[in-house]
């Protein structure tokens, strides 16, 4: 049964590092009749196309911005699926506790398309907010289109659509606590909060732990579709990121070794950040993504 799943990840997701190689060359899909030959084909240039990126100020600027809305997701983001299990968690009655969890999850299922033009309808210039100030008076504004508050939105965005989603794994851990634990604690005469406190978030705390990493590990991958969609609205100044940065100097520039080398670059660097959250965790008395 799982044979399917796994033909899809070889498939997709290992043999495609295989191409990695043109990064080390010079490559031309077109001194051969097909892209495979072309690799053997194409001249040998060692370390060249990695000089090429590193030394590229677009380059740079596309790491500042990604390093930038990771932080703001790590700090904005990451804490609110942990608060909505939190609060669900708390909702006694089922068929409640339910409703709020559909409507939690069902923006996850919305694309990036339907996403961002909810955004413009509430907060675009055209949008129902800008519209109402007009009508009483007031100057209406555009956060759409503006640099400045860009990473914000962006941040705010991820929020309304993946938190919810985010809230199943701590439901599901927070499942696995012994209610005993809470009776006990009751017992002793902690209140809501002194259960919450010494209870609940320690039972969280090895999934937080793996979350955190994976999410440090993934620190250079903060969504092409949803800034690729956005960047002709506020420039490639506010929304070039390291995946759209080597979709336009790869596919849309057809400079393919020089964006391998940039995406090679990404991946080693997440792989380091992995490393190193995972040996954090690990001080900190938690498996993380793999024991010692």
């Amino acid at each position: 049964m799982t044979a399917p799943a796994l033909a899809l990840v070889l498939v997709f997701h290992y043999v495609p590092v295989l191409g990695n190689v043109v990064a080390f060359q010079d490559y031309d899909p077109y001194v051969s009749t097909n892209g495979v030959t072309a690799i053997l084909e194409s001249p040998w240039v060692g370390l060249a196309q990695f000089e090429r990126v590193l030394a590229d100020p677009a380059f740079r600027h596309a790491v500042e911005n990604t390093l930038v809305l990771f932080l703001l997701q790590l700090v904005l983001y990451f804490p609110v699926p942990i608060v909505l299990a939190l609060l669900v968690n708390s909702l006694l009655r089922p068929g409640v506790r339910a409703f709020v969890q559909a409507v939690l999850y069902l923006p996850h299922f919305f694309s990036w398309v339907l996403v961002i033009t909810v955004f413009q309808q509430i907060l675009g210039g055209a949008g129902i907010i800008a519209q109402t100030l007009r009508e009483h008076g007031h100057e209406g504004f555009d956060l759409m289109t503006d640099p400045d508050v860009f990473p914000l939105l962006v941040t705010a965005e991820g929020i309304w659509k993946d938190a919810g989603w985010g809230v199943i794994v701590f439901l599901a851990a927070l499942a696995a606590v012994d209610q005993d634990l809470y009776e006990a604690a009751a017992m002793d005469g902690a209140g809501r909060w002194r259960r919450m406190w010494h209870v609940t978030l320690p039972a969280l705390r090895p999934v937080i732990a793996l979350l955190l990493v994976l999410r440090v590990g993934d620190a250079l991958t903060v969504g092409f579709e949803q800034l690729l969609l956005q960047r002709d609205a506020v420039g490639p100044g506010a929304a070039e990121v390291l995946d759209t940065f080597v979709w336009w100097t790869g596919l849309r520039s057809q400079d393919f070794s020089y964006a391998a080398a940039a995406g090679l670059i990404k991946g080693v660097v997440g792989l380091v950040l992995v490393l190193s959250a995972n040996k954090v965790a690990h001080l900190m008395g938690e498996q993380g993504v793999y024991r010692r």
